[in-house]
């Protein structure tokens, strides 16, 4: 049997989630539909192809949940892994990519929950002592770095119902329909949730000194 992970294309680990290749065209819905039924179906070479056809996208979107290059190729293996798993259950009700997506969207949730620990913790406040005071020292380049780590930092704070509705309309810049379907929410739902998370987010950046709070905004 042909192992989900054995088509891993190498990423360079410093790649920005925007930097990286862009992903090949979709196939038409009926073409798609009919290599799910093959997969379905047991044939391997199917299977290969939708891997191959969706990899960068389901890159993107993990490298963006995520923000680590490393842990992100090892989510992707495992998204690919439980998608073939349960691809017998795929039951056309959306497209193949967004159900995907779903499969995705739980595994970076269950990566979530099992990495909150006093690891984490300490880490948050190394990040904070790196950014007081360095970034003038370090330049630019690194001061945008680091805002970027302080972002993610700030939204490992978030409810995961958060932080995937903040991601996928900040960061990956869904529309408000195809992130709600994304998560089997309204639109209204996600927009609550999305808003909620920007506010969050910026009180805690706020907070680290990362951006102005409102009286030096007013001066």
């Amino acid at each position: 049997m042909v192992q989900p992970g054995s088509h891993l294309r190498p990423v360079p680990a410093d790649a920005p989630a925007t930097d990286l290749p862009a992903a090949p065209a979709p196939a038409s819905p009926r073409a798609v539909e009919l290599l799910v039924q093959r997969a379905q179906a047991g044939e391997m070479a199917a299977w290969s192809r939708l891997y191959q056809d969706n990899f960068e996208r389901i890159y993107r979107h993990v490298r963006t949940l995520t923000g680590d290059p490393h842990v992100s190729e090892e989510l992707v293996q495992e998204t690919f892994v439980q998608a073939l798993l349960k691809i017998s259950s795929f039951d056309n009700r959306s497209l193949f990519s967004t159900w995907l997506h779903g499969v995705a969207i739980n595994v970076v949730r269950n990566h979530w929950r099992a990495g909150k620990s006093t690891e984490r913790a300490h880490a948050k406040l190394e990040l904070v002592h790196a950014l007081s005071g360095e970034a003038d020292e370090l330049g630019a380049a690194v001061h945008r770095k680091q805002r970027v780590k302080a972002l993610y930092a700030a939204m490992e704070a978030l409810p995961e119902q958060l932080r995937v509705a903040f991601v996928l309309r900040d960061l990956e810049g869904l529309s408000p329909e195809e992130a709600a379907q994304r998560l089997d929410i309204t639109p209204g739902n996600l927009a609550v949730r999305a808003t909620r998370a920007r506010q969050r987010i910026r009180k805690q950046l706020v907070a680290w000194g990362i951006l102005p709070g409102e009286q030096e905004q007013s001066k």
